[in-house]
């Protein structure tokens, strides 16, 4: 058996550990297009991906209400031309394709009656983020006499979602370790961890022998398919990751690649936002357009691996602002920030543009010019 730090018991404070469980097994539902009852703010609503939408699932809904609400995040409302800090619902019937148009169209025609979502609506968009699924839900009020006729329903309540990313990052432990020496770097280990979000594995790349009584370089690099591997000319990722490698192994430091793909949102919303892009929009706007924020990622995992490793003291490599801020916050000693850049092409100047001008990169340097 591989050593794992001792976990507590589900038996001993039964509540507060079973919450992450309930909520990944709420992803898990959600992920398969099933409905979930979500419970404990003024009224229980039964809620589904609205992504995943189809007539079986709304034939369903309706036996429960014939009410059925399509509720959306603030940055795919701006879309609408509706500016609002809270996510906000609107009656869709079973319209798959008003809601179709709702979520995802570039240009919608449609000017909803729109109210503030629910709490149980607003938790249920976090359940679809977590799920790397679009932020909108399709959901129904459940009243007091219908909840016997759902009890075979996965419940779960606002608490255990708003405490999931929290506690699943305290879940985080090392699941194995071996050397694999890098084109970049010879003398590398990889260290595997297990835990946070829906229970992902996440690697940390030791590179040289880093003193962890000493400042550290670390990098924190989220998975890019596309730029890492295919050599995408559409970001610079690729290259960042390479050049932190290289200049890790004169010195030492520590990598960590963190299953972030899409700034959070994951792939397959990364492959829509790109076909938005082609369309002229930038990748802030195309992640608007779709429902998220400027950046989805959180570095609560990250903070937590560094801290397993015995590292506290951090010489970080990026560009980010965000990273800093969030190990810092998290008991990280910051003790510098150096730039880390890759190659600017015809094909991504725009997009590194956009991650200066709208996300706040430190990106002067590079003199980008015009998108």
């Amino acid at each position: 058996m591989l050593p794992h730090e001792e976990r507590p018991s589900l038996f001993s404070d039964l509540d507060s550990h079973r919450r992450p469980i309930e909520v990944q097994r709420a992803l898990a539902e959600i992920r398969a297009g099933r409905p979930v009852l979500v419970t404990g703010t003024e009224e229980d609503r039964l809620i589904a991906s609205a992504e995943l939408a189809d007539r079986s699932l709304m034939r369903d809904l309706r036996t429960v209400s014939p009410l059925v609400c399509l509720a959306m995040a603030p940055p795919r409302l701006s879309r609408l031309n509706i500016t609002s800090d809270v996510a906000m619902r609107m009656r869709v019937g079973d319209d798959l394709s008003l809601i179709a148009t709702l979520i995802a169209a570039p240009y919608p025609a449609a000017s909803p009656d729109l109210e503030p979502a629910t709490g149980a609506e607003i938790a249920a968009l976090d359940l679809m983020r977590f799920a790397l699924l679009l932020p909108a839900v399709v959901s129904v009020l459940v009243s007091a006499d219908q909840r016997a006729r759902l009890a075979g329903l996965l419940t779960v309540s606002v608490d255990a979602i708003a405490a999931f990313r929290m506690e699943s990052a305290e879940s985080m432990s090392i699941v194995s370790r071996a050397k694999v020496p890098l084109v970049e770097a010879a003398e590398a280990e990889f260290v595997v961890f297990r835990g946070g979000d829906a229970q992902r594995d996440q690697v940390a790349i030791l590179i040289g022998n880093p003193d962890p009584s000493q400042p550290v370089d670390v990098r924190l690099h989220s998975a890019c398919l596309t730029g890492d591997l295919f050599g995408s000319l559409r970001c610079d990722c690729g290259d960042q990751l390479r050049r932190a490698v290289g200049e890790m192994a004169e010195r030492g430091g520590v990598l960590l690649y963190l299953d972030q793909e899409g700034r959070g949102t994951g792939i397959a919303t990364k492959m829509r936002a790109y076909g938005l892009q082609d369309d002229g929009f930038d990748t802030v706007e195309a992640d608007a357009l779709l429902g998220y924020g400027v950046d989805e990622r959180r570095y609560d995992v990250a903070a937590r691996m560094l801290k397993q490793l015995g590292y506290r003291k951090v010489a970080l490599m990026t560009n980010n602002p965000d990273k800093v801020a969030a190990l810092r916050h998290a008991g990280l000693e910051i003790v510098s920030r150096t730039a880390i850049f890759g190659a600017v092409t015809d094909q991504n100047r725009r997009y590194l543009n956009a991650k200066a001008n709208k996300a706040g990169h430190y990106l002067a340097e590079l003199a980008l010019g015009g998108d």
